[in-house]
């Protein structure tokens, strides 16, 4: 994979929306009981106990969100020993979760620092030129339309899955789907790595076309021993989703002001 950088490709106005949906995951990454200890692979008990209760809480599960099946019992966050050791205390939960908000609450999780800044580098290149195209209030409807539409793809692709689904891929793969449609020939910076990271300037068809066509390849199961950790079918289904919902705007859209054709090495430098 190549390694967005910035975009050539002004905007009118300040993308508000863009820089306030970032600010807020950052704020509820941080804010996330236990998340730190986990991501360092030095949390305590206690700690991991924690984020296993706020998860079960806030996250979307697609069990829940396809049959409506809510566990009857929960991590409470407490730690205790039981007849196999020490671990997490479960009780029946003293909150009632909604399914439909878990998708919205899920879309400002992050499960370590590596998914939250690649998904903020992807929202902050491409969105705020969305957001430009859309206008404020349209974009953030967009990007919740293209979340939500993610999670319940995902969850019916995995209708019996009791697994938490976080993060913002969804949404923004919904962004990445749009500025494919409406900005193909913009000019994207990119790291390539090969041997040393390489700048080179693509057209945005190329950089988010073999993004799309990769995760369509994972979420298969090609290329990867296990679908993992990753969601790679709620990726294809909010790209997808966002490419539908812009291609009405598609036409009225002005193309950037760049020029045809590659630029790398010390050519490249010059521009950035």
């Amino acid at each position: 994979m190549v390694i967005p950088v910035r975009d050539v490709n002004p905007v009118r106005r300040t993308p508000y929306v863009t820089y306030a949906l970032i600010a807020a995951n950052f704020v509820v990454f941080l804010l996330t009981p236990g998340i730190a200890g986990s991501v360092a692979g030095q949390g305590d008990l206690s700690q991991l106990c924690h984020l296993q209760a706020f998860l079960e809480h806030y996250a979307a599960v697609p069990r829940e969100l396809i049959h409506d099946q809510l566990p009857r019992l929960v991590p409470t966050g407490e730690t205790g020993v039981g007849p196999h050791g020490a671990g997490c205390v479960v009780a029946p939960p003293d909150y009632h979760k909604s399914p439909p908000v878990s998708v919205f609450t899920a879309m400002f999780l992050h499960g370590g620092w590596l998914h939250l800044l690649g998904n903020m580098l992807f929202l902050l290149i491409f969105g705020n030129n969305v957001e430009d195209r859309l206008g404020h209030v349209r974009f953030t409807l967009f990007y919740l339309v293209c979340g939500y539409a993610a999670a319940y793809g995902f969850a019916f692709a995995n209708a019996t899955s009791g697994d938490p689904l976080i993060g913002a891929s969804g949404a923004i793969a919904g962004v990445l789907g749009a500025y494919l449609v409406l900005y193909p020939r913009a000019r994207v910076w990119v790291l390539v790595p090969f041997l040393i990271f390489l700048p080179l300037r693509l057209p945005a068809w190329m950089v988010l076309g073999s993004w799309f066509v990769l995760q369509a390849v994972y979420s298969s199961g090609g290329g990867v021993s296990s679908a993992g950790t990753v969601a790679y079918a709620a990726h294809v289904v909010g790209f997808v989703v966002g490419m539908a919902l812009a291609w009405p705007l598609r036409p009225g859209t002005p193309p950037p002001p760049e020029p045809r054709g590659l630029l790398w090495g010390r050519q490249a430098r010059p521009g950035w």
